[in-house]
């Protein structure tokens, strides 16, 4: 059902149950695991309590599980302490313990390169939202949003997690403390205020106490439209989900919607959707946020495997974030043009509802800034100059104004289609052109069949217009006479 690598070896694998999604189903059990969990029985592989026992939380743990070097062992204690690890046994299992740069490994696994900073640009908040902050734990950068810090707990680390910075925090998050209390307050006070984005670390680890104060408290809020739920447990510990009163006190809040984070098509596991829909027949609508990561999803292949595998399970990409400059994440950042180059190869060639928007969220709190392929060539007063993903760059009348008859500019390429002259440039050798049978316009709306248009009349009286083969671009770029198919 769903694109994905080829399977790993040393991976156990099982057949993998339909997911149906239905309250009835059973839990997708035993379709990967790692030799050292493989006498675990189903029901303790299903309970995301023995899953978060049993997480791997140190470097030596990790030692006896994947080979490093002494040098890496080294320069990994290190870094220790410098920000938490914790990997649950199940998404553990998705990595592939023979190649060193599997993707999901790379997310979850520290690497010597976090100890590097190669541009001296790297910062523990280079988002700035301790300074957007008017009351601890909440940041209000955007007039009408407010992100709610609940949490520094996750049931995985990402290794580029911009808020990295408050992993180590410890104690006092679970029980409702002054704090919480005064960003409710502050929202309260705030009418402006209409989408709280309840994020951490992962509210999901929250207590279902504390979960229920935060949700209780915005739904009360009459002037808050929007509660989003910022979590990755769909994707690093999705049987958190399996709680039947988790769901319901997520869908008692109404106002919810799930953002989550996958990266990668091997995340998008069964037992992913199956909690994926789970939410979704709660009545909560799911949003994607990827981060673009080297090594993880840089190539277009990857990319559109992940997207449609997430439209196939109802989770509507969202956002595809370039990677913030983060203490420690310097490996993982590509160039702008990467993501562009990415983004290219989506528009048009896949279904738009599954096309992300490409964001850098800028330095100075200046928020996300979406970054796209230029498909605006040139411009006029009366006309402007388009280009589409095929390359065909096409004249599109701004406004509605009846044409000037001037003298012939005699131009080529792009200043003819502004002055008028011509009215698109083809690529050569363009497939949909090609498909194309020659037919005839009846006032500009498309009319059935072939034919010249002497001796054929409208309804209105009117000659049929033909299409005119339109140029077609030359090795050159410029625009030469070729017929359209």
């Amino acid at each position: 059902m769903f694109e994905s690598d080829a399977r790993h070896p040393l991976v156990e694998h099982a057949v993998t149950p339909t997911v149906s999604g239905f309250e009835d189903e059973e839990p997708p059990s035993l379709p990967r695991r790692h030799p050292l969990w493989k006498d675990v029985s189903a029901d303790q592989w299903d309970d995301w309590r023995w899953q978060t026992h049993n997480a791997i939380r140190s470097v030596r743990q990790l030692r006896n599980l994947l080979p490093f070097s002494p040098a890496e062992l080294e320069v990994l204690g290190r870094l220790e302490g410098e920000y938490k690890l914790a990997i649950p046994p199940y998404y553990f299992s998705l990595i592939d313990p023979e190649d060193s740069n599997d993707p999901i490994r790379l997310q979850s696994v520290p690497s010597p390169l976090e100890a590097e900073n190669p541009s001296g640009y790297e910062l523990d908040d280079p988002l700035e939202e301790d300074k957007d902050s008017p009351v601890p734990g909440l940041t209000h950068r955007y007039p009408d949003r407010a992100l709610l810090i609940t949490t520094p707990n996750c049931t995985m680390y990402c290794r580029y997690c911009t808020r990295k910075r408050a992993t180590l925090t410890r104690g006092g998050w679970e029980g409702v403390s002054a704090d919480d209390e005064r960003m409710i307050q502050y929202v309260r006070e705030h009418r402006e205020i209409r989408d709280v984005i309840v994020s951490g670390g992962d509210p999901l680890t929250l207590p279902i106490g504390k979960l229920r104060f935060y949700l209780e408290n915005l739904k009360a809020i009459n002037h808050v439209d929007v509660i989003r739920i910022g979590t990755r447990v769909p994707v690093t510990l999705p049987q958190r989900l399996y709680d039947p009163e988790l769901i319901d006190l997520l869908g008692s809040a109404e106002k919810v919607y799930i953002q989550t984070h996958f990266n990668h098509p091997r995340e998008v596991t069964p037992e992913a959707v199956r909690v994926c829909r789970s939410l979704l027949r709660a009545g909560m609508p799911i949003n994607n946020h990827s981060v673009l990561l080297k090594g993880v999803n840089d190539d277009l292949g990857t990319m559109r495997s992940l997207l449609r595998n997430l439209l196939k399970a109802k989770v509507r990409p969202y956002y595809l974030f370039h990677c913030d400059p983060v203490t420690g994440a310097g490996h993982f950042r590509t160039s702008v043009w990467k993501g562009l180059e990415i983004m290219e190869g989506l528009r048009g060639h896949m279904s738009g509802i599954g096309i992300p928007t490409y964001v850098v969220d800028s330095p100075h709190g200046g928020g996300k800034i979406p970054m796209m392929p230029n498909y605006l060539v040139s411009m006029s007063d009366d006309a402007v100059v388009l280009r589409n993903y095929e390359g065909l760059l096409i004249r599109y009348q701004a406004e509605d104004k009846p044409a000037v008859n001037g003298q012939p500019t005699n131009t080529r390429g792009v200043s003819g289609l502004l002055q008028g002259d011509k009215s698109a440039l083809i690529p050569q050798d363009n497939e949909r052109m090609a498909r194309r049978k020659p037919r005839v316009v009846r006032n500009g709306c498309g009319g059935e069949g072939e034919g010249d248009s002497e001796g054929e009349t409208n309804t209105d009286g009117g000659a049929l217009r033909p299409i005119i083969p339109l140029p077609m671009l030359n090795n050159n770029g410029n625009g030469s006479a070729a017929s359209n198919g």
